[in-house]
């Protein structure tokens, strides 16, 4: 009999409950902006200039929560807690993604969080628009709850930020398409719209909707995290939005980069997790068998090209997509830990 993964509450860190007095007894910022760094702190020191030099920043509109996942010490710390309106939160390991982004929610003062990675360039006065916008949708529709905006690839071409919901069919046929069209599709609305889900690395987000859903699902340590927030989101009623009049170029997307064992590893666990959440009970050991020969063929070319470490990141993929399909989320998640410490240990030796 087919198991599917269980479905474990999701831990999470909540965000505060709105108050309009901050810390310093002034008014709070109107926006609150969220980055997550692991090791990119000359990127992320970057995108902090960029914004602290914005009218809105200068206006004393807008803070900077910076959340580091255990990246090796760089100058640009210090440097960082030194800028005015800018808060560095570092912890002593990589807690993944979801978890950072909730406590810089949690941490956060705005009525709105932008969350933005550290490898995106902000078009000018993008921030002046997203105020605007917020502004317009705090005023007409109160359910608005997520916003995504136009991304663009280094080269100016449109890179994909939204799509429909990941299916067990779409997957399969994702195999047969370009890297950059497996999870979204092609769409180039002229006019704000309505969307399934936007992408996470430049997301928009009402406060009062991440205090109603509890923030990112802590199961998912990397990517996919956005997929479920914004499904859960739209199934308590809030509406998630895509607007193509506010851009960002993002340098790093997943698919322009290879993807060595350890991330495939983690966007495999993303994958699964998600599958378990939201795909019919019998697809998720389908789903997994496939991963389990993904990773054997993987292994087996590591190990004739002698990458031994990489082969044993895929032999652990083997057993990951095993324990999924039987249910065993808690086994999972311990794998993936080991496997994100042994990669921190291994670039830092």
């Amino acid at each position: 009999m087919a198991l599917a993964v269980a479905a474990l509450p999701a831990r999470v860190l909540v965000p505060r409950s709105g108050s309009r007095t901050s810390r310093s007894g002034i008014s709070p910022p109107r926006l609150s902006v969220v980055i997550v760094n692991y090791g990119h702190w000359e990127e992320t020191a970057r995108l902090v200039r960029q914004i602290r030099q914005s009218e809105s920043s200068r206006a004393g509109t807008i803070e900077v929560v910076v959340v580091d996942n255990h990246s090796p010490p760089h100058p640009w710390m210090r440097r960082l807690r030194r800028w005015p309106g800018v808060s560095l939160r570092r912890w002593g390991r990589n807690r993944g993604f979801a978890r950072a982004a909730n406590e810089g929610c949690r941490l956060s003062q705005g009525d709105w969080v932008l969350l933005l990675n550290p490898d995106v360039t902000l078009e000018a006065d993008f921030l002046e628009g997203v105020l605007a916008l917020a502004d317009q949708l705090s005023r007409e529709d109160p359910r608005a709850g997520i916003v995504g905006f136009h991304l663009r690839n280094p080269d100016g071409s449109l890179q994909l930020s939204a799509g429909p919901y990941p299916t067990l069919a779409g997957t399969l046929a994702g195999l047969a398409l370009p890297r950059a069209r497996r999870k979204y599709r092609v769409f180039r609305p002229r006019r704000r719209g309505r969307v399934p889900w936007v992408t996470g690395c430049c997301l928009l987000v009402r406060q009062e909707c991440l205090r109603r859903l509890g923030g990112f699902d802590e199961d998912f340590f990397l990517y996919y995290e956005d997929v479920d927030f914004c499904r859960r989101a739209r199934a308590e009623g809030w509406t998630v939005w895509y607007e193509p009049a506010l851009r960002v170029i993002h340098h790093r997307p997943l698919h322009l980069r290879t993807v060595p064992a350890p991330l495939r590893f983690i966007t495999r666990h993303a994958l699964l997790t998600y599958a378990g959440k939201h795909w019919p009970e019998w697809q998720v050991p389908f789903l997994a068998g496939i991963v389990f020969l993904e990773a054997w063929f993987q292994e087996q070319r590591a190990a004739r090209r002698g990458d031994t470490t990489s082969a044993s990141h895929y032999a652990e993929l083997k057993n990951l997509a095993a324990d999924l399909a039987r249910g065993r989320a808690h086994e999972a998640r311990r794998r993936l830990a080991r496997v994100v410490r042994r990669e921190e240990l291994r670039r830092a030796s």
